[in-house]
């Protein structure tokens, strides 16, 4: 069975992605800066959104993967999907504001990085049993 809930969400996440990465380069004509930040802390910012999305979400995504593959129920797919996809929307939302908005950013980080901690327990849990 394809992992088709996965797929909703990768897909979402990478439409998250997308924005951020409108976000960078809007930035990159706004402040004229072709490579790098240029030393503008705006475009530093918007940079980091984005590497932060790209850092994290690839796992959370694998993880969700493959707990599917193995035949994760669809309620928990479900879950740990919303998990991650809120996680990365709230932490580039609250990362993104000037000034930073730190619940938003902390809170995503803990439901993205419980997420990841979950599902690799869960993978583990179902690739041994």
């Amino acid at each position: 069975m394809p992992p088709t809930l996965t797929a909703i969400y990768a897909s979402l996440l990478a439409l998250l992605f997308l924005a951020l990465s409108a976000r960078v380069i809007f930035g990159r004509f706004r402040h004229r800066v072709s490579v790098g930040d240029g030393g503008d802390k705006d475009m530093l910012k918007r940079m980091r959104v984005q590497a932060n999305c790209a850092e994290y979400a690839p796992i959370g995504i694998l993880m969700l993967g493959l707990a599917e593959m193995q035949g994760m129920g669809p309620a928990l797919l479900h879950l740990f999907g919303l998990m991650l996809l809120a996680g990365r929307t709230a932490h580039a939302y609250g990362f993104g504001r000037t000034p930073q908005i730190s619940a938003l950013r902390i809170g995503g980080m803990v439901l993205t990085v419980a997420m990841i901690t979950l599902t690799a327990i869960g993978n583990l849990f179902l690739a041994l049993a």
